[in-house]
């Protein structure tokens, strides 16, 4: 068979696979710490390396908003080195707020930060599809994934405050915490490159990432009008 008759399913599924995820975003609306995870966390008085690895890779894994921005992020990206250099930027930022949110205990409202998160996907499936261009906004993408970072960065360290994680042995399991981080996006990247590398040699590739960054767009939306409804009735 060849690959002009293939059928649109085969050509367009992963498209198909990033506009599902969007709406299960939607769906799901916010990913947050579940109640075995509090009640795990709670129960630890000292170092926990190896718990909070495994919570750090989790929480990335499954959280939709960092898996959506990544997804825009490695979209177009067809080089392994500006791979690497973009998810750097990224990784750095959210790096640094994290380890400096809850070392410094700095926070804000969880609400205003996951809306600015949400927005981050916005941005990002907005300039894949030329968007920010037509309106005259320039930025280099580079920074613009750096100071995003830094925003999921802050809610991941919202989300750890939240924990009340005590004193004892915090930088150990923080650390930890952020590894695991590394860890699932990791998990992520690997399986969104190879799938967006198969993808990009289809003929419906064209067609169908603007349905996918299309479909970015809508998820970030519904999550942003989500956490700006909840930071309303709070």
């Amino acid at each position: 068979m060849t690959r002009a008759d293939k059928p649109a399913l085969y050509r367009y599924a992963p498209a198909l696979l990033i506009a599902a995820l969007a709406v299960s975003a939607q769906a799901a609306f916010a990913h947050d710490v579940s109640e075995a995870d509090r009640n795990a966390v709670a129960g630890i008085d000292g170092p926990a390396f190896i718990p909070f690895l495994y919570l750090g890779a989790k929480h990335m894994v499954t959280g939709y908003d960092h898996v959506l921005f990544l997804i825009g992020v490695v979209f177009y990206l067809r080089r392994p080195r500006d791979v690497v250099l973009y998810v750097s930027m990224f990784t750095l930022g959210h790096s640094l707020t994290l380890m400096g949110g809850v070392l410094l205990q700095i926070g804000g409202n969880p609400y205003l930060i996951d809306a600015i998160i949400a927005l981050s996907v916005v941005y990002k499936a907005s300039e894949n599809l030329g968007a920010l261009g037509k309106l005259g906004w320039t930025f280099d993408p580079k920074w613009a994934v750096l100071v995003f970072g830094l925003f999921h960065g802050m809610g991941l360290a919202t989300k750890l405050q939240d924990l009340a994680i005590s004193d004892n042995g915090l930088l150990t399991n923080l650390i930890g915490f952020n590894l695991g981080v590394e860890v699932g996006q990791v998990l992520v990247l690997t399986v969104v490159v190879f799938l967006l590398n198969l993808w990009r040699g289809s003929r419906g590739f064209e067609r169908g990432a603007r349905i996918a960054n299309w479909a970015l767009v809508a998820a970030g939306l519904a999550l942003t009008a989500y956490q700006l409804a909840g930071w309303t009735a709070s």
